[in-house]
């Protein structure tokens, strides 16, 4: 057992289970703490995920210290910054897992570079994915750009490895400090307590995330297939915020999902979703310009329209559109949306008012609870048509038939817009059409008129787009 300290490096793996890092840590050094580097200015454009990460700090601190391996806090303005805090003390070796987004994988580079020159030990392990990023490509060694054959390959190479056994998390004899520097946990809630309400919703923990894969897969996965799309029943796992820190390991998810024993379509599709995550993956790493603008360079000449107005509109859930508005509140309530509902309202946005695509991935970025690069990146560069394996710009979602498809009784709408729910069944999705009283309900007053009229935004969206092949 070596004697000096071995320091796990906590980024986003709140997890016991299927942590190497933290496992080769506990299982080869008898003294044994966990550094978080708190990097403010990451979250100053994530904020909702900031209460995530300060109540996964508490939960994870709590599951640690039962191991007697003290979590100490560092606040830097980088991670580079924050490595010089403890170089200065010779006695430890580090141990980190992997993050697949290029600047991650850059920076770990860089920092073995200056761990080998101040001759300290390190060891990097497999992240939170199936596969390396980098694992799967065509024959003929090229990326794919396609996601059915990406995932056919993906999961064959992944059914084909020899799977290592789970390591798990020794406990220690007694608990030590090591950096004079640490801050407390509170210090990273925002001052603007805007966030109470997630506490309804969530319970970030390890332990959560499990019951949360457990329960569905019990519960729900067998009717993934068709109630995956409608918002209004409990359909999803909703396990998107727990494998964005790393609370729960996609190997830890695919494992629970082989215990079923007779695997329906629903099984299927829900591992299919597992499989978008690896292609999202896979693309910012092989084309990592995605991440700073359009992947398909036409797309730079879009005549894209700057409507302060018609922004704010969507993001306050006031559009006019039922379906649009009730996704957009219900991700200011709960740090979350739908799945179906990300789709519309992210179409809504780039096709019916033509606005850059770069502002709706960045709102979603500061409000959702699962923000991940990799998925938002590639999620609204495939609705705009400019991404890999894009749905065609041409396709437009209607949101009218949209909402009366996957909301048919308006349980959904009627949930997040309160104002509307009074209204007759056959005019919750287009409430413009009513022509009769209803009590509480005042078009333009109460909610407001469509900010732009379905037909005549799609003509235009079409006309934009073809203005591209000129």
């Amino acid at each position: 057992m070596d004697s000096r300290i071995g320091i796990f490096w906590l980024r986003e793996d709140f997890r016991l289970t299927r942590n190497d890092a933290l496992a080769y840590a506990s299982q080869n050094h008898e003294k044994v703490i966990t550094i978080y580097f708190y990097k403010k200015k990451l979250f100053e454009d994530r904020r909702a995920q900031k209460w995530w990460l300060f109540k996964s700090l508490e939960n994870f601190k709590n599951d640690l210290d039962k191991k007697n391996i003290n979590l100490e806090i560092i606040e830097c303005e980088s991670y580079q910054e924050g490595f010089k805090t403890i170089l200065n003390q010779k006695n430890f070796s580090i141990y980190w897992n992997k993050i697949y987004e290029p600047n991650y994988l850059n920076f770990d580079q860089k920092i073995s570079n200056l761990l080998l020159e101040n001759k300290i030990e390190y060891k990097i392990f497999k992240g939170n994915l199936l596969n390396e990023a980098n694992e799967i490509k065509k024959n003929d060694g090229t990326p794919f750009k396609v996601f059915t054959p990406f995932w056919k390959t993906a999961e064959k190479y992944y059914l084909d490895k020899d799977h290592h056994k789970k390591n798990t998390v020794k406990s220690k004899s007694s608990k030590i400090n090591f950096s004079k520097n640490s801050i407390k946990i509170n210090n990273i809630l925002p001052k603007i307590k805007w966030y109470p309400k997630f506490e309804k919703y969530w319970k970030p923990s390890e332990s959560e995330a499990l019951l949360n894969i457990r329960e569905f897969i019990k519960n729900e996965i067998s009717d993934y297939g068709s109630n995956r799309d409608i918002p209004g029943v409990k359909g999803t796992s909703k396990i998107s915020p727990y494998l964005a820190f790393g609370q729960i390991h996609v190997e830890t998810i695919w494992e629970e999902t082989q215990k079923i024993e007779r695997k329906s379509n629903g099984y299927r599709k829900y591992i299919n979703e597992l499989g978008w995550r690896e292609f999202s993956h896979s693309l910012i790493n092989y084309f990592p310009q995605m991440l700073k603008g359009n992947l398909r360079k036409e797309f730079d000449k879009f005549p894209w329209q700057n409507n302060k107005k018609h922004l704010n509109a969507w993001k306050q859930g006031l559009t006019g559109y039922p379906i649009v508005d009730a996704g957009m509140r219900e991700l200011y309530e709960t740090g979350w949306m739908h799945n179906r509902v990300r789709m519309i309202t992210a179409s809504f946005l780039v096709k019916h008012l033509r606005i850059n695509w770069t502002e709706g991935e960045k709102f979603f970025r500061d409000s959702l609870l699962d923000f991940n690069e990799a998925n938002n990146v590639a999620g609204w560069q495939w609705v705009a048509g400019c991404g890999a394996d894009a749905a065609p710009y041409f396709r437009i979602f209607n949101p009218i038939l949209q909402g009366e498809k996957f909301d048919p009784e308006g349980n959904y709408v009627k949930k997040w817009i309160p104002e509307i729910s009074n209204l007759p069944k056959e005019f919750l999705h287009k409430p413009w059409e009513l022509d009769l009283s209803v009590k509480g309900f005042e078009l333009g007053k109460t909610y407001p008129k469509p900010i732009v009229i379905h037909e005549e935004a799609r003509n235009e969206a079409l006309k934009a787009f073809k203005s591209l092949k000129k």
